[in-house]
């Protein structure tokens, strides 16, 4: 089955659901509050990031639907609706698991967003600030924007939504990246030649894991978009990037066999590049499209592979 075709009707499915039978039920059962409820489907879960395949569909899947309450009508409403829910719910898909009913069905709008975000989310004010900002992580911020909102008349869900979907202050946004130019540098291009010139093999492989994760962490802050959780980092990045070479350089400093005999008989330099190394020099092409791309988005005004001398400077 085509990939694009299988993604599609995750929400597809879900949204037939909600129309079908959800929506009536609410519309009989709860006609006061049929105009209050946001319903959709987003959140934890590879089909919300719309990455749903064979393989993933071996745990937490089934049909459902998101329906978010504020707390004045969760309280009043919510048990009620909840029951009847998850009737509708159990006529389809009997082998739901715990985890799959508690990250669909009825919520309160600020539960949901608090217990992704792991902050008290101000969602009746749609307010975040610098604060909560700095406390936040990027793959919870991509869990709690993706996916579908299907309906949401009173507006508090999407206003969050929006909220955050509005991106990082530029304060906050430049400090991320300031630790991601950081992180990459001392990784890759200082410790990674230590670590191999002690021939220690597991603290290289530890430099290159982190490289790694920074280096597409720099991806996504530069083009101001979340990345997802790890596991679909990657697959993201490619889908953003189309042909571009980031992620082909990415995918050979991952692949690449660490060699030891590169390294025979160097001793540690600080300031040279040992380019025999092809996880050097995969490294050192990386640090300069990086560099190109913050230059091109006016960060810096000059390109220099040395990422850790920007550190500082791109908070200006």
């Amino acid at each position: 089955m085509d990939r694009k075709v299988l993604d599609n009707s995750v929400f597809d499915r879900s949204r037939r659901f909600y129309e079908a039978e959800v929506a009536p039920m609410i519309h009989e059962k709860f006609p006061e509050i049929e105009a209050r409820i946001a319903v959709g489907i987003v959140g934890e879960g590879s089909d919300c990031f719309g990455y749903d395949d064979f393989v993933s569909r071996d745990h937490d899947f089934g049909t459902g639907v998101c329906l978010w309450l504020t707390d004045e009508d969760y309280e009043k409403y919510g048990n009620l609706l909840s029951i009847l829910y998850n009737e509708l719910v159990n006529k389809h898909d009997s082998n739901l698991t715990e985890r799959l009913m508690e990250r669909r069905g009825v919520m309160t709008i600020h539960s949901f967003y608090s217990n992704i975000l792991n902050i008290d989310c101000d969602t009746d004010n749609a307010i975040i600030t610098d604060e909560d900002w700095q406390r936040l992580d990027h793959s919870c911020l991509a869990t709690a924007t993706n996916g579908e909102v299907f309906r949401d008349d009173l507006g508090k869900f999407s206003a969050y939504r929006k909220a955050l979907l509005n991106y990082y202050p530029d304060k906050i946004w430049k400090e991320c990246i300031n630790m991601e130019l950081h992180l990459f540098s001392q990784s890759m291009q200082v410790n990674y030649a230590r670590c191999m010139t002690r021939k220690d093999i597991v603290a290289a492989e530890m430099c290159r894991a982190q490289g790694i994760k920074s280096a597409m962490q720099l991806f996504f802050l530069l083009n101001r978009i979340y990345p997802p959780y790890y596991k679909w980092t990657f697959k993201k990045m490619e889908e953003l990037e189309g042909t571009g070479d980031i992620s082909e350089l990415i995918a050979k400093l991952a692949g690449t066999y660490l060699d030891f005999s590169k390294w025979e008989g160097l001793p540690y330099v600080a300031d040279r590049l040992n380019l025999k190394d092809e996880v050097v020099s995969f490294t050192e092409r990386i640090a300069t499209r990086i560099a190109t791309i913050m230059k091109e988005k006016g960060l810096v005004n000059y390109i220099d592979p040395y990422l850790e001398g920007y550190v500082g400077k791109v908070l200006i």
